[in-house]
């Protein structure tokens, strides 16, 4: 029997390593019965800390929010007298669990080993097939015919841009160059995207095996991962994976004694939201300052060191083995007409179950954020999801049958981007939403543009404007006209997209707008500057009003109404939580 620990970064979090040690101080009376060790994200971020109990015929019962004192009873009954606890378990190999429906619509492809390997010992990922998909590719020795099945498999990039993988692979190869290169993404700087991080900390060698095959089918051999310095524990989890694959000759000069080279490198992003983009990318890791480049030559033609480049990002990568182990058709058996395979998407906002899932294309986003998430918290309305990202859009609970694939969810105005979706209720106001990525594209702005770099911030300009309760008659034509100059004049895709946020709400939700300018009100009373509290016929003058409000802008005698005054109000809110008896009227 093992115990294993979900040490992600969500985990960890969340108190894991807490839970790991007090197992660890506990298994010793154990006498060597049971094993303790340690696994990456199931993608049930919001049950962590994860514990999971497996038998050695394979049986697996996964028991949530295991906290430190929750640990004498698990060995106690589950461990030592074979009884599992059904109160926590969240999920079982037979199907069990309360948390069932989280995984039921997911098709794991990407995530096929995290939370289920660890990810700091490789003999675990060859034991699952690890390495297989490589060996076969450089054993069968057909550069162009492993290119095929990755171009019928369907399979698209996913780092945004949705571009065939397999052409790219095939512009690559083809372009003259005695030295090629190929570079993983894995700068993921989209507020609330956390897809690559968790693949790189849960299974690092699914993304080095399917760079070392993507090396082959180029002709290269030199990879490089450009991954970002705020993820510590994947740097640290890829540095161990390369190291180790190395040792075992998996990477490096002769892999599987085939005579073929790969060295894999690791670069540490400086937290640029621009060095997303490849051109940007590959400035920085010869050295330079992260600025894109006018394309064409595009990287497949000439990128890292003006040689033929190819670039995919994790998911991408991670999605190769897998397809070369079971075949194009395995792959593309599932999704649409023109987009194959599944996708990786970080659940974040006001969802019951926020974390990570990977579900087949065609799914739709309310299946997603109802049948898979389980529906929005406390019962509030569904108001919109917010995909792509800052160059993303919003998507209004109207649209929610949109099925997910790259042309139906561009139709809307967004783009799929990496897999960032966040889902927003009636309390979100979208202006404010609109503010608030503006505000990060703007300074994440390189600056080489003059229409993102002015056009960006006039923009931010008119929406914190307009969130203070300033906006003026026009804004919105103003707001459209700057979208379309910055996006119609931007040098790379960060520019391009950048207005999409606006241009989204504005077409989805342009009466928030307008009751923001014209009557200088926040329909979902969330912009504090346009927000008024006054004490209705309900007080009974309890006072906890009073006390809860620093600013001591309310008064009264106790058991009578008390008043506000609003030349002290400072609009925090507090009163409004504090009030039991919902005395307080916020409009």
């Amino acid at each position: 029997m093992r115990i294993l620990v979900g040490l992600g970064t969500c985990g960890v979090a969340a108190g894991a390593g807490a839970t790991y040690a007090a197992i660890l101080a506990r298994t010793g009376t154990l006498h060597g019965s049971c094993k303790v060790g340690k696994t990456g994200c199931v993608g049930m971020c919001y049950r962590e800390p994860l514990v999971e109990v497996r038998e050695n015929d394979g049986k697996r019962w996964q028991y949530g929010q295991m906290t430190p004192d929750r640990v004498d009873r698990l060995l106690e009954e589950h461990v030592g007298k074979g009884e599992p606890i059904e109160e926590w378990l969240v999920w079982t190999s037979d199907g069990k669990g309360q948390e069932k429906a989280f995984l039921d619509r997911q098709e794991r492809i990407v995530l096929r080993n995290c939370g289920v390997i660890d990810p700091e010992k490789i003999e675990e990922y060859l034991e699952v097939g690890g390495y297989q998909a490589l060996k076969r590719v450089l054993y069968q020795n057909d550069p162009d015919g492993l290119i095929n099945v990755i171009i019928e498999s369907g399979l698209r990039g996913r780092g945004g841009a949705g571009f065939l993988t397999g052409m790219k692979w095939r512009f690559t190869r083809l372009a003259p160059g005695k030295q090629k290169y190929v570079i993983c993404n894995a700068d993921e700087g989209d507020p609330g995207a956390f897809m690559d991080r968790s693949v790189l900390e849960s299974d690092p060698h699914s993304v080095l095996e399917g760079m070392a095959i993507g090396g082959h089918a180029i002709g290269s051999t030199q990879g490089y991962i450009y991954v970002r310095a705020e993820y510590p524990m994947a740097v640290e989890r890829l540095n161990i994976a390369v190291a180790q694959a190395e040792a075992r000759g998996l990477l490096g000069d002769d892999v599987f004694g085939t005579g073929f080279e790969f060295h894999v490198e690791l670069k540490e992003g400086a937290g640029a939201f621009v060095c997303g983009e490849e051109t940007a990318l590959i400035a920085s890791i010869e050295g330079r300052r992260g600025m894109p480049r006018m394309r064409p030559p595009f990287p497949a033609v000439k990128g890292l060191w003006e040689c033929p480049t190819n670039i995919n990002n994790v998911e991408t990568f991670a999605n190769v083995p897998w397809i070369v182990l079971n075949g194009a058709q395995a792959f593309n058996r599932l999704g649409t007409a023109n987009s194959k395979g599944t996708k990786v998407f970080a659940m974040a906002g006001k969802i019951r179950r926020g974390g990570l899932v990977e579900v087949p294309m065609g799914i739709s986003i309310r299946e997603i954020v109802h049948d898979v998430c389980g529906g929005i918290k406390e019962g509030r309305k569904f108001k919109a999801v917010q995909m792509g990202g800052p160059s993303g859009g919003c998507i209004p609970a109207e649209l929610e049958n949109t099925v997910i694939d790259y042309e139906s969810i561009n139709k809307t105005g967004a783009i799929m981007g990496s897999g960032g979706l966040v889902v927003l209720d009636e309390t979100t106001c979208m202006v404010d939403v609109a503010r608030f990525f503006l505000d990060f594209t703007q300074r994440e702005s390189c600056g080489k543009c003059t229409f993102c770099r002015v056009g960006t911030k006039r923009m931010l300009e008119v929406l914190v404007r307009i969130t203070e309760g300033k906006g003026k008659e026009g804004d919105i034509e103003r707001l459209e006209n700057l979208a379309s100059l910055v996006r119609n004049n931007s040098l790379c895709g960060l520019g391009q997209t950048a207005p999409n946020p606006v241009l989204t709400t504005l077409k989805y939700f342009r009466a928030e707008y307008e009751a923001h300018i014209s009557n200088r009100k926040c329909p979902a009373h969330q912009c504090q500057a346009l927000l008024t509290y006054t004490v209705n016929e309900k007080c009974n003058g309890c006072g906890v009003c009073g006390r809860a409000c620093a600013a001591k802008a309310i008064t009264g005698e106790k058991g009578k109404p008390h008043v506000i005054d609003h030349s002290l109000c400072t609009r925090c809110d507090e009163c409004y939580r504090a009030c039991r008896f919902e005395a307080i009227t916020r409009v």
